[in-house]
């Protein structure tokens, strides 16, 4: 509705400012808007056609279909959240921090001395993973290795001892 009032007052000011004269009617029952011009000079009349027709036209669809992505909103009570609409490793690890788990360990991980008989466990699901250790505290080059399944490893850096433990994902 208000795409036709901003139309009609376009034409208000078309007619006004120049030599072509427009009016539109309007059928209630169709929702449709017909153009009717009346006689000026055929360049004025040509351009202010074109210009007509085309935000006629765009009056009309705009008005006939909304658009989509408000409707589907409209439709099921709004935007899904990230728990509704994720899928596959996504919502598995989603899954998994709802439970308080970290598949990934992507948190930071609970340390440990570093010494041979207490190393940094390092969960996996693999039975490899590389591993970075910041060997001092100011230090800002990490070390990364490789560290395998079985006994504890060293940075081979700093001697911190690491020990690779399996973890399921699920």
């Amino acid at each position: 509705m208000s795409v036709l009032l901003y139309l009609y007052g376009f034409i208000y000011h078309l007619n006004k400012f120049s030599s072509v004269s427009f009016r539109i009617e309007s059928d209630s029952s169709s929702s449709t808007s017909t153009l009717h011009d009346q006689t000026v000079s055929d360049d004025k009349k040509m351009a202010a056609r074109l210009l007509l027709r085309s935000a006629l036209r765009a009056a009309t669809t705009y008005r006939a279909a909304p658009v989509p992505a408000f409707t589907r909103c409209m439709a099921t009570g709004g935007i899904p959240t990230d728990e509704e609409q994720a899928t596959g490793l996504e919502r598995t690890i989603m899954q998994a921090a709802k439970e308080g788990k970290d598949p990934y360990n992507v948190g930071k991980s609970k340390a440990y001395l570093g010494t041979k008989e207490e190393p940094n466990i390092v969960p996996s699901i693999t039975n490899k993973r590389i591993v970075g250790c910041i060997c001092e505290e100011d230090n800002t080059a990490v070390v990364w290795f490789w560290l395998h399944q079985g006994e504890s490893q060293r940075c081979p850096s700093c001697g911190t001892y690491y020990k690779l433990v399996h973890d399921e994902l699920h």
